[in-house]
């Protein structure tokens, strides 16, 4: 099968090109937001390729996956010449974040259309969404296994965010001060520079410096389910979180602690840096539950079923 769609979220683009099709990723000269083309510091695989515009017009295409509303609004059509995602070409809308705002004014860009399929990629965005008659599924997050590679050498803290700063409170970056008080914690992130952190770093090498780390910490108050918190778990580290969104049915007992005061964060931290044994075993659970359920494989299996069903 020919996809197109747009490299917007690298973390679970890279998760999606890992299967077995062709996959179209639009680019422009300055790689803007347009066109970003493959990515540049995640391994991707030959079957994701570069299109420009002319390329794309001219491509014979089976699905879109859209991540955007102007990606159904414009934006798609211009790249498929002239061909509407949806009407002329089938369609999946994938729904990466959670809904911002009032609860009672929480209506997707989607709602109602019935030419495409919804996908949340977590059960808290499918309740919090509203889709109206929109047809809607979950595909839970799936990613490359880095394999174990905890140390837990370092007796500090983990943290990635991207763009922390313009984020802040629904990233939790207000939370770290606090959070550090007894434990330093490493940030990691697109533009974490701005706020202390370290430089943005290839994928394969943030998962190096991450598993150094004696704990994950996830101070995220409110996205749908943190990529970087499944990777954590992947690479065997124990993990401290807030028990908002999607968490708590991620993370299981034995990986961690997970819990909306602040203080219980702070000091589990602290517990687990003053004993590595724990973390480490704590660590292994982690690896085992995010394995079982956000594996690979699974996540692929998903996508192709329901990719079928759409295009045919």
């Amino acid at each position: 099968m020919r996809i197109l769609l747009w490299h917007v979220h690298g973390s679970w683009t890279t998760a999606f090109v890992h299967g077995e099709h062709e996959y179209l990723v639009p680019v422009v000269p300055d790689r803007g937001p347009e066109g970003r083309g493959r990515a540049q510091t995640f391994v991707w695989p030959e079957a994701a390729r570069e299109v420009t515009l002319e390329e794309a017009a001219d491509a014979e295409v089976d699905l879109v996956i859209a991540q955007r509303p102007e990606e159904l609004d414009g934006l798609g059509e211009r790249w498929l010449g002239g061909r509407r995602p949806g009407r002329e070409v089938p369609a999946v809308y994938v729904e990466h974040n959670a809904p911002q705002g009032r609860i009672a004014d929480m209506r997707h860009p989607t709602a109602d259309r019935d030419d495409l399929t919804v996908v949340h990629v977590t059960h808290f965005n499918d309740l919090f969404w509203d889709c109206g008659d929109a047809r809607t599924h979950v595909i839970e997050h799936g990613v490359v296994d880095p394999g174990y590679r905890y140390t837990g050498e370092l007796a500090r803290s983990a943290v990635v965010i991207n763009e922390a700063r313009r984020r802040g409170r629904v990233t939790g970056t207000d939370l770290l001060e606090r959070l550090r008080q007894e434990v330093p914690i490493d940030l990691f992130g697109m533009d974490s520079v701005a706020v202390g952190g370290l430089d943005d770093i290839r994928q394969d090498d943030l998962h190096d410096e991450m598993a150094r780390r004696r704990v994950y910490l996830h101070p995220i108050r409110w996205t749908s389910l943190g990529l970087s918190l499944i990777e954590a778990m992947h690479l065997g580290m124990p993990v401290v979180a807030l028990a908002t969104t999607e968490v708590p049915e991620a993370v299981p007992e034995a990986a961690g602690v997970v819990s909306t005061r602040v203080e219980a964060l702070r000091d589990a931290v602290r517990d687990m840096v003053a004993d590595p044994d724990t973390a480490r075993e704590r660590g292994l659970a982690a690896r085992a539950a995010a394995l079982e359920r956000y594996g690979l494989g699974r996540f692929l299996a998903d996508w192709d079923e329901l990719l079928e069903e759409v295009a045919s």
